[in-house]
């Protein structure tokens, strides 16, 4: 059974949560080689969250999924664990040290942590805040109080590899005019230069990009990238969009939008 947290109404200033009671760690077995192999194949989740009983509960349940866990509890110290390049980053807001924005923002600057999936996890419920986390590179915002199943499905579907179009994608680079995409390692050439996008924004564009002329609506964009058991507002999309049309520059006239419909991937300028 997963331990749930129907009973737990946290804020990220610190108040005391009432937390129901939780199972001791799952614990590993067998010898040291398998422990060590098992800990190379296994994804590995970083979780950051200033208060102890939502770290001991999320890392309780990710376990028992069979993830392999790192835990810390402010900024500073996560950034200093992003560093072991985990498959995916659960983070808090409001945190000592630095906050959940600056973290997210570092670990979007760094080149070599650029790419790895981040999920916000907050008591932050405003439209407002979840903008901004998504403009700051986010790749999905959830909010507090967390129900266990709904939070471990996201986390399957951030971690969860693209399928890739071998009819439309025979080799692992497309190329629209001085527009290049790199399908393996989330990389964007423009005339040479090249850049790296979040999870989420490389794969909204991969996607435009392979259906070509045709008008997508939003929709359609959120059930092909976030997945239909995920619920994601209309908003999400238009600033993922936005982003991807910054980095774009000159070349952003791409991505057309058909007012109250979707988008649009145009091959000529």
């Amino acid at each position: 059974m997963y331990v749930d947290v129907l009973r737990i109404f946290s804020s990220d200033r610190g108040s005391t949560p009432r937390t129901s009671t939780l199972s001791p760690h799952h614990t590993g077995e067998g010898s040291l080689l398998s422990h060590r192999l098992r800990a190379f194949m296994t994804p590995t989740i970083l979780v950051v969250d200033d208060e102890k009983d939502i770290l001991e509960l999320l890392t309780y349940n990710l376990e028992k999924e069979g993830y392999r866990v790192l835990t810390a509890r402010n900024g500073k110290e996560a950034l200093k664990l992003a560093r072991q390049n985990p498959e995916l980053v659960v983070l808090d807001i409001m945190m000592p040290e630095l906050d959940g924005w600056e973290v997210c923002k570092a670990i979007r600057k760094d080149p070599s942590t650029s790419k790895i999936p981040i999920i916000i996890l907050t008591a932050r419920d405003s439209e407002v805040d979840e903008v901004v986390g998504l403009e700051l590179g986010a790749d999905d915002y959830i909010t507090k109080p967390v129900k266990v199943r709904t939070f471990l499905a996201r986390v399957k579907r951030a971690l969860k590899p693209r399928d890739v179009d071998l009819d439309q994608a025979a080799s692992d680079v497309l190329t629209v005019g001085e527009l290049a995409i790199h399908v393996n390692n989330y990389m964007v050439k423009i005339r040479g230069k090249e850049f790296h996008l979040p999870k989420k924004e490389f794969e909204l564009l991969l996607f435009l990009v392979r259906h070509p002329e045709r008008v997508i609506k939003r929709e359609t964009l959120l059930n092909e990238i976030w997945g239909h058991d995920v619920y994601v507002v209309d908003r999400t999309i238009d600033v993922h969009i936005r982003k991807i049309r910054e980095k774009l520059g000159d070349h952003a006239a791409h991505i057309e939008t058909v007012k109250g419909v979707g988008y649009r991937f145009k091959k000529e300028l």
